[in-house]
């Protein structure tokens, strides 16, 4: 610390070319918060809620029915608590843009996702009501709907059997996630898989669901029924694959791409470009700072404290950078998922980015000035002081 003000003198001697680089890293570590943000949406889920219940799809594709004689024979398997189903839907409200997170759910849905708080008199309500809906509060207050309200949204995939693609429901709850619920939990909207199979022109009646969720007597006893269930259906043309409700919703959203790959690369090619922008900015410091660093060492600054100067150099670069970066992607993100309309179910940033973010502030910051801190603890005096 004693030398802080030498290495901070030193930092800023070229203000302009100091502040250029200073935004290109603010820049980076922006990208860097706003990507994790990215990554953790998309991986949440992973809490205690929901360790209890698995999810069984086809084994071949997501999109692939299964058929609806299965419910029984899975409530059978030993272990089995309850079996519910859901079948995608995917609904638009009035605008293209406005894409609604839609699904058709069984009657004992809501009895298996306990995290989905729905008032008494709403939960009876729905249950009387064929064409009822209810929706989280987040994608209510993103739409203004309320309680009372007619929705229609326009299928994207499933015609009624009149034709229309545009279904009509009426609202008659507004649920609220319980703590700890998956992320985008409140921007989801569900109706009776009842209504579904009997206005829907692409099914019959009681033949086919899209998926099981499947809830447990114990959380324990996950792989072992796992393995009995798709037993069930093995070498058959509907053979099932069972998985943990967390790896269901991470395959799910694999359908839009491998976001933790896409974030990598991409983060990847940033922290690269930036190692060469900043590496070039020490080394050319450094140079220009050639006889200072003999005075330095003439004067009795050993060749360990010139080292640990330029290397701290480079470190406070990259954290002041750095450091606003982040700060900025902590105001920036709930900005851009508030305006998103709720598409976007961004979390704050976390602890755990900030710990990654500065320990790759350190890291960057010591292998840009690694170099030019032994070029000048190297210096030689006479022939630094002679211009060689």
């Amino acid at each position: 610390m004693k030398y802080l003000h030498l290495i901070w003198a030193a930092l800023f001697r070229r203000k302009a070319r100091t502040f250029f680089t200073l935004v290109s890293i603010l820049a980076a570590f922006l990208l860097f918060g706003m990507l994790d943000a990215t990554r953790a949406a998309f991986s949440s889920g992973g809490s205690v809620v929901g360790v209890d219940r698995l999810i069984t799809t086809s084994r071949y594709s997501i999109i692939q029915s299964l058929p609806a004689s299965l419910e029984t024979r899975m409530q059978a398997v030993p272990g089995v608590k309850s079996v519910g189903y859901a079948n995608w839907f995917g609904g638009i409200y009035q605008d293209p843009k406005n894409f609604v997170l839609s699904f058709a759910v069984s009657d004992n849905y809501l009895d298996i996702y306990h995290e989905i708080e729905l008032p008494p008199e709403q939960r009876k309500a729905f249950e009387s009501t064929r064409t009822g809906a209810i929706v989280g509060e987040a994608l209510a207050k993103r739409f203004g709907w309320k309680v009372g309200d007619k929705i229609p949204l326009q299928s994207t995939i499933f015609p009624q059997r009149n034709g229309d693609k545009t279904w009509p429901f009426d609202l008659v709850g507004i649920y609220t996630p319980a703590k700890g619920a998956a992320n985008g939990t409140d921007q989801q909207f569900f109706f009776h898989h009842k209504y579904f199979e009997d206005a829907n022109a692409f099914q019959s009646v009681g033949t086919t669901v899209g998926w099981y969720a499947v809830q447990l007597t114990s959380a324990d006893k996950a792989d072992a029924v796992a393995k009995a269930i798709d037993a069930l259906s093995a070498n058959s043309d509907h053979e099932t694959k069972t998985q943990t409700e967390q790896a269901f919703n991470a395959s799910f959203a694999k359908q839009l791409g491998d976001i933790g790959l896409i974030v990598s690369a991409i983060m990847g090619a940033v922290f690269f470009t930036l190692i060469l922008l900043t590496g070039n900015t020490m080394a050319q410091a450094v140079r220009e700072r050639t006889n200072e660093l003999a005075v330095l060492k003439t004067i009795g600054f050993s060749s360990g404290s010139v080292l640990g100067m330029v290397l701290a150099e480079g470190m406070l670069l990259l954290l002041l950078g750095g450091v606003i970066g982040l700060a900025l992607a902590g105001v920036i993100v709930p900005i851009v998922a508030k305006g998103s309309g709720g598409m976007l179910n961004l979390p704050p940033i976390g602890a755990q980015t900030w710990i990654l973010g500065i320990v790759l502030m350190l890291a960057i910051g010591a292998l840009v000035g690694a170099l030019p801190a032994i070029r000048a603890m190297r210096l030689n005096i006479v022939d630094a002081l002679a211009g060689r």
